[in-house]
This record gives C-alpha cells, structure tokens and sequence, in this order.
C-alpha cells in the first residue's frame, strides 16, 4: 500500500467517512480506506489544512471526529444530498421564506459545481411557487436575531408596524417573551408572550425590527392549547380555542352534495337527496358565515343555529338596501351557447 502520495479521491472518501457519524476509531478509518495509521494521519493533517477541525479523541483505541469550524470548509454531498439542496435553494428563492437574492447566490454556486447528470435532475424539477400576497420578506438578519433570542430564551425588544398600519408609518416598542418562529402563508411568523399588553400574540417578522440587546432570560410559557400548529391555525381562524372557528352552523342548500363538496373547504356535506343537502360550515363571525353560504347560488333553508339565522336576515337587509341604491345594470352578454341569456346575471359573477 503506497501512502506516501496524497489521493484526491481517498480524501473525499475520508471526509464522507468523517461526516456520516460523529466518532471513528483510527483503525477502523485505516481498514476501510486501506491506508496505513501514518498516512490516515497524514490525510488528517491536509484536511486540518484545508479547513476541517478534526479533533483526535481518545481510548482504547484513539480516533477522529469531525467538529464544526470558524470557518466555512468545502462540503461533500451525495448525489441525493446535492439534489436535495439546490431543489430547497430554488424554493426558498421563489417562496419568499428567506432572502431571495442570497438563496439564487447560492443556487447558482451549487448548480456550478454539480456533474451533468444531477445538473439535469435539479433543471427537471419544474415547479411554480404562487406570490404570498404583499410580497415583503423577512431578511435574514432578523430571522437570525429573533431565533437567537427563542433559543437563549431572552425577552425581545423591537419595534412593530401593525398590520392595520402602513409599512412607512411609525413603529409601535414591544417587548415579548419570544416562544416560536414558524413559516407558513408565505411569511415569518413569531408567536410570543407581549409582556405589556399580558397576552400572546402573533408577529410577522417582515413588520418587525429587533433592538439590541436583548433583555432578561424568562421561563418559557406554553401557549394555550400546548400545540403551535394549532394555535395558529386557530389564530388565523379568529379563534381563542385552537384549529376551530368561533361561529359554526348549518344549513341545507337545495343543491346536489356532489355539486357542493368541490367548494365545501373544511365544510361538512351530508347528502339528503338527489337535490338536497346539509352543509356545516365555520366562520369567524356569523355574518361572514352567511356570507360564504351564499355563494353557491342556491335556495337555502333550516339555517342553525339562531345566530346564523339572524345573521341571514342582516345580509337580506344589506343586500336589499345596497340593490335599491345600484345604478341601473349593463346589458348581459350572451350565453356560452350564443344565445341572449334572459335569466338575470349570475351571482357568482359578480365582485
């Protein structure tokens, strides 16, 4: 065995070695490298060289670990690996989860250096990643401070523009016990403990910027419900009780279940008829449930409970008032089939 020349090749197969678990006795390195101790220790010495912190270990039978640097060393993937990432890069790029400009760098970095074969596998994953709305992204400088301060458990300061308050508006001070950082609807959201309004609260990362330093360490609270998820869920829903809606009721629309399932959500649909059927359905309030049950153009009947019933009567109010206001309609188009359709325009059309 000639260890006296440096192989690129060994030493890629050593530093896989070396990252897929966190210890490796030296005898067990140098039989499956078939090298000598001398060498493997040579082969050490010019990976220290390039940046890797290996650090001996001892016992019995002595060895190696692979420890995190200052510094950012070259890395080696497999082909999975290498797919993997640059496919998360380009998503992250796309979605908005993290800085758009610095994930492309970094695509563009990787896709670089990646052999043909996997350069066609990740240009064959077409995907199209839908806006999330305003568009704004939290950089990653607070992304990191606000992490830090959920890990080290320290109350945050910074300051926040509402969402009912323009970007370029002044910023309200907070302070809050910071629990969780979750990504979802397109944004950054932290979920904390507001120490001055003495509630839990819902923060988007993109409206926030945090304040040096950080203040105290505090003993973390469990939001209610003890899921996150769910609170969450619950929070976009307008709910204090978790993933439920505050208002929940039902109706029977005149209409063929198949034809209502499709535009249900996370309704409940239960066929009566060939023409009939219940539909349960939730809200955060009564109005707006009413509202939603409306717009499958349809006769409606038995609405439960009583609130939504009233709730039915206040749109009927509303509506007849906004339509006694209306100017006078265009004429209707044509039907799909050519022909003058006569039967008055189609609700869903309407804006």
């Amino acid at each position: 065995m000639n260890g006296m020349a440096v192989s690129p090749s060994r030493m890629l197969h050593l530093l896989s070695l070396l990252q897929s678990r966190r210890d490796w006795p030296g005898r067990v390195l140098s039989e499956r490298l078939g090298i000598s101790d001398r060498t493997l220790r040579r082969d050490i010495d010019q990976l220290r060289g390039l940046g890797y912190r290996i650090t001996a270990v001892k016992g019995p039978d002595g060895g190696y670990r692979l420890d995190a640097g200052a510094q950012l060393p070259p890395l080696l993937f497999d082909d999975d690996q290498a797919v993997a990432l640059a496919v998360a890069l380009r998503t992250a790029a796309a979605s908005g989860a993290t800085g758009g400009e610095a994930a492309l760098r970094a695509l563009t970095t990787v896709r670089q250096v990646l052999p043909a074969r996997l350069r066609h596998r990740v240009d064959a994953v077409a995907f199209t990643t839908l806006p999330s709305g305003s568009g704004a992204v939290a950089g990653p400088a607070v992304l990191l401070a606000v992490s830090a301060a959920v890990r080290a458990r320290e109350v945050l300061r910074f300051d926040y523009v509402p969402m009912d308050r323009a970007p370029d508006a002044g910023p309200d001070r907070r302070r809050a016990e910071p629990r969780h950082v979750v990504f979802g609807r397109g944004h950054w959201y932290l979920v904390a403990w507001d120490l001055d309004a003495g509630g839990w609260r819902v923060y988007r990362l993109d409206r926030m910027s945090p304040r040096t330093p950080t203040g105290p360490g505090f003993v973390p609270r469990t939001v209610p419900g003890g899921d996150v998820r769910d609170f969450l869920a619950g929070h976009f829903k307008g709910s204090d009780r978790g993933d439920a809606w505050p208002c929940t009721g039902e109706v029977v629309l005149h209409l063929p279940a198949r034809e209502v399932i499709p535009f249900a959500g996370d309704g409940i649909v239960e066929e009566l008829g060939p023409d009939r059927c219940r539909l349960t359905a939730g809200s955060w309030s009564w109005t707006a449930l009413a509202a939603s049950l409306g717009r499958f153009d349809a006769a409606l009947s038995d609405a439960a409970p009583r609130p939504l019933a009233d709730a039915f009567a206040l749109l009927a109010r509303r509506c007849a008032d906004a339509s006694s206001r209306t100017v006078p309609a265009a004429p209707v188009p044509p039907g799909p089939g050519g022909e003058k359709d006569t039967s008055g325009p189609d609700p869903a059309a309407i804006p």
